[in-house]
């Protein structure tokens, strides 16, 4: 049995080194470094700007330099590839859990840092071959733990530089966890949350420095009966800290099952909105407010807005500052505010209408100041073509109100029949449909062959309340399959599909639901696609299958593409993935064609070289020119034109 990855937070007292920091420009500071350390090998950096004290990794150890001219302070010495990792993390932590490539944590005034120590050492390595130009492939190898292996250890510890020795372990109440987030409250306080490997319990723990030692101040946890206990990657939300430095507000479930931002103090949880919508994030905190996103309008899950809610002594109820600001063009909103919240800048991601603001606006207390981007240029460009129209809607499945989005040709006419390609995701808490601006391959094959271009979310989908998000919390590929089945007959229904002309397709998680809905033998389907799709979820990482006894349903037939590869003798099948796939490892697809091939079935595959999940550069053009090709044979030529 391998061991897991073993993951330790550090924290670093340079107090000592306080006294020799120069001011001077972060570039001097980058520029002293690019003469000692060659830029390839800089694997993060991360500079305090107040103080311009600089945290680099090279050779997955971790330097500091305290001024310019300074030598750098080596404050690791036993980072190694593959094996113990300073300050960056390691795969399953770059992909899933930070969606960043650093772990280096600088304290407000830069007497501490904190870092993680990723330690691979008995995990099991994934290998997969390099082509290259090189006479011989290279063998690329990378720590991955699968299902059935335990994943993760973890331990905060302190460090001291005047004696960098370990003062003090602290380990989680769970041995078997994922460290989710590291927050500097003060110089003296640290916050730290934990998830475990189920993902439906986290813990809060924050701890302060007493002089010597790092200690357990106060400790929050949260637990969810039904599934996962974040959102987006099953990860829970950053916590934003009250002006007494120990409260703090945090998004989270609330009893009703939808997520809603709580003020947690002393270890109890209250709710500070409420009602069967929920807040996305949030986006600024302030003495007296909080400002964050939400989906509240309306009551319509796909659409975005941003709110203020006063705090304090005198609460009040959520104002929307979007709702009806440029209405009819910005219904997907965001905003990013300056330190005190004085000024913020609103994005609105619009729908296939461009934002152009006609005037200077003044909505609740804030003033336009200056449109940044108005998407004219664009708009022009644009009004050359023809343009797809979006239409937007809900289907009721299993009780539920689950939206869809259609791509309608142009000069679209009910009376007649158009081809239709579903496009899924529906990984868990995922949201394909949403009123952003869209101009993509769907606008394009809309557009040029007449194909309505839908899709929609079904159980498993977020940003709806946990009963919709846990329908497949323990039983991936069930639900999420059948409801893209049920939407297709929906899609039917409504008169203008031509049930003969019905395709699929989706990347990644979207390849296995794709590939699911094509095995299925429904007789729904002429055709599909599949790009880095799942096989078996005992291939993925074992960030996602729970337990070892929790994965006995995943082993089962019902819910592996290869165990339905008889059915897709009936079905057109396009199979895509690239070679040095470091996510959705190529062995799946492998797996797929092995089954396909032994079930005598006839497939179309196409595999990139030394191409990773996302089939960048030259293969990304490649891929969706290959794919046009075969939806115009499989969609819009008859077949006596094939």
């Amino acid at each position: 049995m391998y061991m897991s990855t073993i993951v330790c937070l550090f924290l670093y007292d340079f107090a000592s080194l306080i006294s020799k920091f120069c001011y001077c420009g972060i570039n001097k500071v980058s520029s002293y470094l690019n003469q000692n350390v060659s830029a390839g090998k800089i694997q993060q950096k991360k500079v305090l700007k107040v103080l311009f004290l600089q945290a680099y990794v090279s050779d997955f150890n971790i330097f500091i330099t305290s001024n310019v001219t300074a030598e750098p302070v080596q404050v690791t010495h036993n980072g190694k590839k593959n094996e113990v990792l300073n300050g960056v993390p390691d795969w399953i932590y770059e992909e899933e859990v930070f969606a960043s490539n650093g772990a280096i944590w600088w304290s407000p005034n830069g007497n501490y840092l904190a870092y993680a120590e990723f330690n691979d050492t008995e995990v099991h390595k994934l290998e997969y071959s390099w082509y290259g130009n090189e006479q011989y492939p290279e063998t690329v190898a990378i720590p991955y733990p699968k299902v059935r292996f335990p994943i993760i250890l973890f331990s905060l510890l302190a460090d001291d530089n005047k004696q960098p020795s370990l003062c003090q372990t602290v380990s989680s109440s769970h041995s078997d966890h994922i460290l989710c987030s590291v927050n500097w409250v003060t110089d003296q306080r640290i916050a730290v949350q934990w998830l475990t490997r189920k993902q439906n319990y986290v813990v809060v723990q924050i701890y302060d420095f007493d002089g010597s030692n790092w200690m357990e101040k106060q400790k929050f946890e949260q637990t969810s009966k039904t599934g996962w206990v974040g959102h987006v990657s099953y990860v829970p939300l950053p916590l934003f800290f009250a002006k007494d430095k120990l409260s703090f507000y945090k998004v989270m479930s609330d009893t009703h099952g939808y997520k809603h931002i709580h003020y947690v103090k002393d270890g109890k949880a209250t709710p500070i909105t409420s009602g069967k919508w929920e807040v996305v994030y949030i986006s600024k905190l302030t003495k007296d407010a909080i400002y964050y996103v939400s989906n509240e309008y309306k009551g319509t899950a796909v659409k975005r807005n941003m709110y203020k809610i006063a705090i304090g002594s005198s609460p009040s109820a959520p104002q929307c500052l979007t709702c009806e600001l440029y209405e009819d063009r910005c219904q997907y909103n965001s905003g990013y505010f300056s330190f005190d919240a004085s000024y913020y800048r609103m994005d609105c991601y619009g729908q296939l209408h461009i934002f152009v603001p006609t005037s200077n606006s003044h909505f609740h207390h804030f003033s336009e100041i200056s449109v940044l981007e108005d998407n004219k240029e664009l708009e022009n460009v644009l009004s050359e073509f023809q343009m797809p129209t979006m239409q937007y809607g809900t289907f009721k499945v299993a009780g539920f109100d689950l939206w869809y989005q259609m791509m309608l040709p142009p000069d679209f006419k009910k009376t007649k029949k158009y081809p239709l390609l579903i496009d899924v995701y529906g990984g868990p808490c995922s949201q394909t449909v949403s009123y952003r601006f869209k101009l993509n391959w769907g606008t394009y094959l809309s557009s040029s062959y007449g194909i309505i271009y839908a899709s929609f979310d079904g159980r498993g989908s977020g940003y709806q309340g946990d009963e919709i998000m846990h329908s497949i919390y323990h039983r991936l590929g069930t639900f999420e399959v059948e409801d893209q089945l049920t939407a297709v007959r929906k899609f039917i229904d409504m008169g203008f599909i031509d049930k003969d002309r019905i395709a699929i397709w989706g990347w990644s998680y979207g390849g296995y639901i794709s590939s699911m809905a094509l095995g299925a033998g429904t007789g729904l389907f002429k055709c599909g696609i599949a790009v880095a799709p799942v096989a078996k979820w005992e291939y993925y990482g074992g960030h996602i299958l729970i337990t070892p006894k929790m994965s006995f349903f995943f082993s089962k037939q019902n819910s592996t593409v290869t165990g339905r590869a008889k059915n897709f003798k009936t079905v057109d099948y396009l199979l895509i993935h690239g070679t040095a796939d470091d996510n959705v490892h190529f062995q799946q697809a492998a797996q797929i064609s092995k089954a396909l091939v032994d079930e005598q079935v006839d497939f179309e595959a196409m595999w990139y070289t030394d191409r990773g999940h996302s089939l960048r550069g030259s293969a990304y053009h490649h891929v969706y020119t290959h794919m046009s090709h075969f939806l115009q044979k499989c969609l819009v030529k008859p077949k006596s034109a094939r």
